[in-house]
């Protein structure tokens, strides 16, 4: 890491999720290994092969306690949970207009879908009533950067801003690329993250085709299971998260509350297959040897990974291969390393971004959430680390990283160091 490079610190975090409206009450959750997993009620998922979800819409977050009702017109519901968790962040930094310089301060989100309800209820009404019967905020409200679009218009954040879509590495791209703006002395503030909405009987379906969803219908809470043995796919989610990123003299010049350095970022792709993980570990493990470079952390430091921990068959073993090449097998197996994904789901573009606000609070509060459901560890297959089977862990961490890997062969490391 540069001498002459500006240290980038996390002061503000705000969630939506299946676990609740909030990312302290989130955090909360996660702690007391609850599960925001359930049977789908958007809608009649009798048809699907599976039919559970991480719902949020109507459940943990309705719109209209946050929106009036010209606002909702305007927004997408991904775009609606961006702006309450952008709100939340904030709020939780403690800052307001006049508190940042709008032309040094930008807004960089990450999103793999956007706005597909809007586009999905669109063409049923072009084909039920012809052109006429398509609102005017149809294209708005459908592309993907309504959501940094809207979150800066609402704070008057004028510097940088746009949206990064890599399916489920989105908001990690996004988080990098935002602590890159500041750490390199173009911003001052950034608010960053990322989610998603896209929970509808035709992504279910498409997931479902592609063989990825874990079909445990009759226990709903047990089927999102990362490293463990019985693991049989992930569990489909909606939600989202925001962190407020700083300048480290910025933050001590306003007197904020620092949760966490976020130090590194490295990213690589597998060059291999559109949706299959590259099985050797090699590409993501460069990804998170760069983060630690650019961080200036050494592998024997971490002793914290928030994993990317999809409960897939390929994934998990990749992981756990890709940190045992990218730490060293000593490192690796001595850090500790859970799964948010076991309680939530899987956020897809916004996974990052509520694993990236999880991994902060683990640092700042002293204490790591358990991997839930890990009940007989995959070791044959190569997932003999330690993952915090079920129970929290209280310690104070040095060092941490959260990992995510999308189709596409995205791969993303961020690299979080304790404040103190």
């Amino acid at each position: 890491m540069s001498q002459s490079r500006r240290r980038v610190v996390v002061t503000g975090v705000g969630a939506v999720t299946s676990l609740a409206l909030g990312a302290h009450e989130t955090f909360a959750g996660l702690l007391e290994g609850k599960s925001g997993i359930d049977t789908i009620r958007a809608f009649d998922p009798s048809g699907h092969s599976t039919r559970i979800a991480g719902e949020v819409l109507g459940k943990t977050f309705r719109a209209e306690d946050h929106f009036d009702r010209q606002a909702l017109r305007r927004l997408d519901p991904f775009s609606q949970i961006g702006l309450v968790c952008a709100r939340e962040a904030m709020a939780d930094a403690g800052l307001a207009q006049g508190d940042y310089d709008p032309d040094r301060s930008g807004a960089i989100l990450g999103s793999g879908i956007g706005g597909i309800h809007t586009t999905l209820w669109g063409q049923s009404m072009m084909d039920a009533d012809g052109p006429r019967r398509v609102t005017p905020f149809y294209v708005p409200n459908l592309m993907p950067n309504a959501l940094p679009g809207n979150i800066a218009i609402e704070f008057g954040l004028a510097g940088p801003c746009f949206l990064t879509a890599s399916a489920c590495a989105s908001s990690g791209h996004a988080i990098g690329l935002a602590m890159r703006e500041i750490a390199d002395g173009r911003a001052d503030l950034v608010l960053t993250g990322g989610t998603e909405a896209s929970l509808m009987p035709v992504t279910l379906a498409g997931f479902s085709r592609l063989r990825a969803l874990s079909s445990r219908n009759d226990d709903p809470a047990a089927a999102s299971r990362p490293f463990d043995r019985d693991r049989d796919g992930f569990v489909l989610a909606d939600g989202g998260a925001a962190l407020v990123l700083e300048a480290e003299d910025h933050a001590r010049a306003r007197g904020a509350r620092i949760y966490c350095e976020l130090a590194g970022f490295g990213q690589s792709d597998d060059a291999g297959h559109i949706t299959a993980p590259d099985e050797t570990g090699g590409r993501p493990a460069r990804a998170i040897t760069l983060a630690l470079a650019d961080a200036g952390i050494r592998p024997e430091e971490v002793d914290y990974v928030n994993a990317h921990g999809t409960s897939t068959q390929l994934n998990d073993r990749m992981e756990s291969q890709a940190l045992k090449l990218a730490l060293g097998e000593g490192p690796a197996r001595a850090a500790a390393i859970s799964s948010t994904k076991s309680m939530l789901g899987h956020l897809l573009g916004g996974a990052s971004a509520i694993e990236a606000v999880v991994t902060a609070l683990t640092l700042h509060q002293g204490v790591a959430h358990g991997t839930r459901n890990l009940e007989h560890p995959d070791v044959e297959n190569g997932c003999d680390l330690d993952y915090i089977p079920e129970k929290r862990r209280e310690q104070e961490f040095r060092a941490a990283i959260s990992n995510s890997f999308g189709f596409g062969g995205h791969n993303v490391c961020l690299a979080f160091r304790r404040w103190s």
